[in-house]
């Protein structure tokens, strides 16, 4: 069974509050002397109630006097670094909530913009689509092909080195690099030889890959007509209306 949770919130019934607070400044002196124990620290805990005519201290009077004034040695810089109260404490935490929210926001668009674009890509157009929402779009579009590109380049990489530890030899490696030597007979009976280009496999397969489809060929070379396939189909993003500029101007550049 989970254990519920606590509101932080004055507790107004006495009974209720004292027995809270006995309870809480048992477990806090615990959360101390473990601290200490584990760590090989100096700690100390002073404890003032309404409950009680003298305060608690842990772990003693003279332990406690021995690390304020330890801390009371420290430049007041020093002193103040670390020192928040319950507002700035608040006030952290709310900050940090904030840019996990941004964060969290922006990752959200960046899906559902994606999703547009591959919705694009089964025939889906763009009608319902604002300048915001196409600005995204193209911003989203540019990443992936930067991705394109690199893995094109990383390939092309990846295939000429292994060329290169195929050729076996130099004179080998200068044969398989400049191309393949094909030998025909001639009409003397002599033999010519002919030196056909290498065919770079790698980048004919990632052209291949990356063919525009015949609707974006159409759209280039008419971008004033209407981009439109046919049907009642029209493109809405997954969330909202579509039209909220607030997404452009906050996540993408």
């Amino acid at each position: 069974m989970t254990r519920k949770k606590v509101k932080l919130a004055f507790i107004t019934n006495d009974s209720a509050r004292k027995a809270t607070f006995k309870k809480r400044k048992k477990g806090l002196m615990k959360k101390v002397s473990e601290l200490s124990t584990l760590c090989g620290i100096d700690a100390c805990a002073i404890i003032y109630s309404p409950y009680e005519s003298q305060p608690e201290v842990w772990p003693s009077t003279m332990g406690a006097q021995r690390v304020v004034a330890q801390f009371k040695r420290m430049p007041e810089m020093e002193q103040s670094k670390k020192m928040v109260n319950q507002e700035s404490f608040i006030r952290q935490r709310i900050a940090k909530a904030n840019e996990q929210l941004k964060k969290q926001c922006k990752e959200n668009r960046e899906k559902e913009v994606t999703e547009v674009m591959y919705q694009c890509l089964t025939g889906r157009g763009l009608q319902n689509l604002g300048v915001p929402d196409l600005h995204d779009l193209g911003w989203v579009i540019d990443q992936n092909l930067k991705e394109i590109c690199k893995k094109i380049e990383a390939m092309k990489k990846a295939a000429a080195a292994g060329g290169g530890g195929r050729s076996g030899g130099a004179g080998a490696g200068a044969g398989a690099g400049a191309g393949e030597v094909v030998r025909k007979g001639g009409g003397g009976g002599g033999v010519v030889e002919e030196q056909k280009p290498a065919v770079n496999l790698g980048m004919e397969a990632a052209a291949a890959a990356v063919q525009r489809p015949q609707w974006f060929t159409e759209w280039m070379n008419n971008p004033n007509e209407q981009l439109g396939f046919g049907g009642d189909d029209q493109m809405m993003l997954p969330f909202g209306d579509g039209h909220n500029s607030m997404w452009s101007t906050a996540f993408f550049p």
